[in-house]
């Protein structure tokens, strides 16, 4: 497998001998500690019989001891060792030969919330005088190999369940709407949000963002929910690309014919932030100056790039 890997300039690209069909993911963010800790699932479809499963994984911990394969044979294999070929990946080898077949790749894991703005990624943001950290996420285009093991090409395409377990007063979003918050006894002032399972996408389009928001919302004349996040306190800077986004939705569903295919659009407002906006899908990201609009201070130039950077993030 390893004549497989094709390096060029150090890019990585994954072998063929199995490939993704969806991720189930519980992350845990810490923002005391700047750490998570992570465990998931990835079902694959397994093409050719291997002892090896190489995965993107970038400044991220594996637990040994928890990665393990079970076959829809019901074949259950431990990992004999995991090792890293390159700061950019790891590699599981197994005693025996996963069959081809289905396979659920299983692993914990821990991370870094860094400071490279990119990955799985802290940013400090300030209420009334206090600092306080959200967590947030930037992963095009090679970055979700930051927040968790996974093929991170854009042609491995499969569907992601993501859950987030956080602090009980924060709050988080994701690509899709919440199916589910439970409180689990084990872990005491936290809580677990669950979104719904993902549309087949690319891993750079995966998002999601931990922290204190506060929000405007509307209804497009299609019915799709928009809000827009901001810091606390600011949502009225949020109010005017609230207006352009629903608008812009409406306009490109009229023209194209094609509904809007995700159940509801986020835009939130990030402090530290590298690009201008990402358009991830179902929870756009932006920096704060591409999205917040002061209605007593902001000039027209100002608005023109806001609804600019909306329209071109939504198209």
């Amino acid at each position: 497998m390893a004549e497989q890997i094709l390096q060029e300039k150090e890019r990585v690209l994954l072998p063929t001998d199995a490939v993704p069909t969806n991720y189930k993911i519980l992350l845990a963010p810490h923002l005391d500690t700047f750490k998570f800790d992570g465990q998931e699932t990835i079902d694959l479809q397994v093409r050719t019989a291997t002892s090896k499963i190489l995965l993107h994984s970038t400044d991220i911990e594996v637990d040994a001891a928890s990665v393990s394969v079970v076959s829809d044979n019901g074949a259950s294999l431990k990992a004999s060792s995991v090792t890293y070929p390159s700061k950019d990946t790891v590699l599981f080898q197994f005693d025996s030969e996963i069959p081809v077949g289905i396979a659920h790749l299983s692993l914990s894991f821990v991370g870094n919330l860094n400071e490279l703005m990119c990955g799985f990624y802290r940013s400090k943001y300030t209420v009334d005088g206090v600092q306080k950290w959200m967590a947030t996420t930037q992963f095009e285009a090679t970055d979700a190999r930051r927040a968790f093991p996974c093929y991170d090409e854009p042609a491995r395409k499969a569907t992601f369940e993501v859950s987030l377990r956080i602090d009980e007063a924060l709050s988080a979003l994701g690509n899709m709407p919440v199916q589910n918050e439970v409180k689990d006894a084990a872990f005491p002032g936290t809580k677990t949000i669950s979104f719904a399972p993902s549309p087949i996408m690319s891993t750079y389009l995966v998002a999601f963002v931990v922290g204190e928001f506060d929000f405007v919302e509307t209804t497009t004349k299609h019915g799709v929910l928009m809000r827009v996040y901001t810091p606390p306190g600011k949502s009225e800077q949020g109010k005017f690309s609230l207006d352009v986004g629903s608008r812009t939705l409406d306009y490109f569903t009229d023209y194209f014919g094609i509904a809007y295919p995700l159940p509801k659009m986020d835009m939130i407002a990030i402090a530290d932030f590298s690009a201008g906006a990402m358009e991830n899908w179902g929870l756009v990201t932006y920096r704060e100056t591409a999205l917040l609009i002061d209605a007593e201070k902001s000039g027209i130039s100002s608005k023109q790039r806001v609804a600019y950077v909306v329209a071109h993030e939504l198209a």
